[in-house]
């Protein structure tokens, strides 16, 4: 609630410009501030006038009006009453009513939060208004960016809020239709692998419970408030980058992103350049799914060439003649690493490439 104090200095600068005494009383008739120090409040009952339906009254010569917070009645005006005075009273009225708004927000976790996360404050606000709302500066924090088409019916945002408890020190808001920002407070002993943790539940829990496919992204852990922003901007980096270039993981760190967060940075056209210059005509992605299949497989075992055949239920020599065969399109040996690095790069740009071609500018 708005101060004592502020509500002091705001009438007595109104009374400083209009020449009008102005006296502001709560919902018990007690004299909050008041400009003229000797004003009676008498004739009227403040109780039964703040139950009315009214939201003026005239009583022995006072004019009375109600001052709301959200649609409740949080403070009486009173002024003489006569038409100039009126006027002025609905100024101050209105002024102490966006008073209450203004200090609302300012002390809200809510809109802190939101402004943390946007950097939207300064340095001092952020470590001034962390004091005032009793939040920790010091521990540590991670961001975790949740992507889930949620509505009121399958209740997902109230299922995370009620997984992350305020009184933990978390915090979670909506970003828009899909996107549910989390700010988890870590114990001083956990690691990623605890930030892992969390996210894999949040998965497992609206998978299981709201039945809707869910994919989370998680930035560093942070240890300083003023660096919350930075986790959630690696996060939103992780999330994009794992739509692009880890499509099967539904949890993904941005400290495991590796080649992906380097080339989701570089320019389109440097990147178109490097496909053209390596390959020429012959893209990568006109590879027929046998091949890249093979590809991946070969490469996910470490260029074991038996290992591969074992995992695609091939032949040795099946596998030696699909390499060869894909050595003549393209030019590249990937039992040679260096050949291996070059077209599990390539093959990323232009998996790259294909997602800002689907994206909207």
């Amino acid at each position: 609630m708005i101060s004592a104090g502020v509500i002091q200095t705001s009438i007595e600068e109104l009374k400083a410009i209009t020449k009008v005494e102005l006296t502001v009383v709560d919902e018990t008739g007690n004299i909050v501030a008041d400009t003229c120090h000797n004003i009676q409040i008498d004739g009227i009952c403040i109780e039964e006038f703040i139950a009315s339906v009214a939201d003026s009254q005239v009583v022995a010569g006072h004019l009375y009006l109600k001052i709301y917070d959200e649609g409740e009645v949080a403070y009486v005006l009173v002024c003489e009453d006569n038409n100039e005075d009126y006027t002025i009273a609905k100024i101050a009225v209105s002024q102490l009513q966006n008073l209450i708004i203004a200090y609302k927000e300012r002390f809200d976790r809510n809109n802190f939060f939101q402004n943390l996360i946007l950097d939207n404050l300064l340095l001092v606000d952020i470590y001034n208004r962390a004091k005032k709302l009793r939040i920790d500066i010091q521990v540590p924090r991670v961001v975790c960016l949740v992507e889930a088409k949620y509505d009121k019916d399958n209740g997902a945002l109230e299922m995370l809020k009620s997984l992350f408890s305020p009184q933990a020190g978390d915090f979670v808001t909506a970003v828009d239709e899909k996107n549910i920002i989390i700010i988890k407070q870590l114990e001083t002993s956990e690691s990623y692998q605890q930030a892992e943790e969390v996210c894999r539940t949040i998965v497992d829990m609206i998978n299981s419970e709201a039945m809707i496919k869910v994919k989370v992204a998680y930035g560093n852990i942070v240890e300083e408030l003023k660096d919350v922003s930075k986790s959630y901007k690696e996060a939103k980096m992780a999330l994009d980058v794992g739509k692009i270039f880890y499509v099967d993981k539904d949890v993904v760190s941005y400290g495991t992103l590796g080649i992906g967060r380097l080339i989701y940075q570089l320019p389109v056209n440097l990147c178109q350049m490097f496909i053209e210059e390596i390959f020429g005509q012959q893209r990568p992605d006109n590879l027929d799914e046998e091949t890249l299949t093979t590809v991946n497989t070969f490469m996910e075992n470490n260029l074991n060439v038996s290992e591969t055949a074992r995992k695609l239920f091939v032949h040795r020599n099946t596998l030696l003649y699909r390499l060869e065969k894909l050595q003549k399109s393209t030019g590249l040996d990937i039992r040679v690493f260096d050949d291996a690095l070059t077209l599990k790069i390539a093959l990323m740009v232009v998996n790259y490439l294909k997602y800002l071609d689907t994206q909207e500018y």
